[in-house]
């Protein structure tokens, strides 16, 4: 009976050896795949730039710069174009008319992606548009570190993949880490991607303005006052409009007859009997 107790365990503990053996193995084939992958440090430095200045003409220099981005092989990623009032005024210009004075300040904005081997060469064009630079500036940011550590990381990402894939079976509980695995792969696979496309192509954002400009306008007068009749016409309507008053005076003094007539009785009377004290 004891023998039969014995063979299993030696069959387990054989097994468990074995298992170990790999796994020890695997360890090892895995840390000499890292020590023999490909660490070469690539340069991946990103370029941004910001520049403000004045111009003569926002839409004029708007169109220079087009055509500017256009011959450095970029595209326009933003442009805006506003105009800020300043102050407004009205003075008057006619009887019936007014003229309307503004004055405002017009800016422009751009955000364009240029092969970054031409940047440099690009902002020198765009400082000879401007009348004055008030600012330039230049960012160097180096990915170098970031895309290798996501280049080596999507090395295991494969191997583990692939391993998992090797074992999955219908069964087996593999198939969501190795969906996992497979969407980190490619997320930093996008990462990496991205980071190509704005090594090639560098930003630049651009923010220029003009001098204040006074526009002129002829608007018509919107002051009701000044639409009124001229003074004779306005004396002989307020003749007319008095002798109207008047009328209605009288008209309203004919409702009153016999108040009237109480006021004259009583004032009679009362000159009566002061009279005849008098005489007394």
């Amino acid at each position: 009976m004891k023998s039969y107790f014995v063979y299993p365990v030696i069959i387990f503990t054989f097994w468990s050896c074995s298992n170990t053996n790999k796994s020890y193995e695997s360890a090892d084939v895995t840390a000499a795949n890292l020590e023999n992958a490909d660490t070469a440090l690539t340069k991946k430095i990103i370029k941004t730039a910001d520049m403000r200045f004045r111009v003569r003409d926002v839409q004029d220099t708007k169109a220079q710069l087009s055509a500017a981005i256009k011959a450095e092989g970029g595209d326009i990623a933003e442009f805006t174009i506003q105009s800020n009032i300043q102050q407004t005024d009205k003075v008057k210009y006619s009887a019936d008319s007014l003229l309307e004075l503004t004055a405002y300040r017009t800016e422009g904005a751009v955000t364009a992606k240029i092969p970054s081997d031409k940047l440099d060469e690009f902002t020198n064009k765009v400082a000879k548009m401007a009348v004055f630079v008030d600012f330039q500036s230049m960012k160097l940011d180096d990915q170098s570190l970031v895309y290798l550590s996501n280049k080596l990381k999507n090395q295991n990402r494969a191997e583990a993949a692939n391993q998992l894939d090797k074992h999955a079976s219908k069964k087996s509980n593999s198939v969501g880490p190795a969906l996992g695995v497979k969407d980190d792969y490619v997320d930093k696979k996008i990462q990496n991607m991205q980071i190509d496309s704005r090594v090639q192509y560098s930003n630049i954002t651009l923010n220029f303005y003009q001098d204040n400009t006074v526009k002129k306008m002829i608007v018509a007068n919107d002051s009701l006052y000044d639409y009124k009749p001229d003074f004779l016409r306005r004396f002989v309507l307020n003749i007319q409009n008095g002798w109207m008053i008047f009328k209605e005076f009288i008209l309203i003094l004919t409702n009153l007859w016999m108040l009237i007539l109480l006021l004259l009785a009583g004032y009679f009377t009362f000159r009566y009997y002061r009279k005849r004290r008098a005489q007394a």
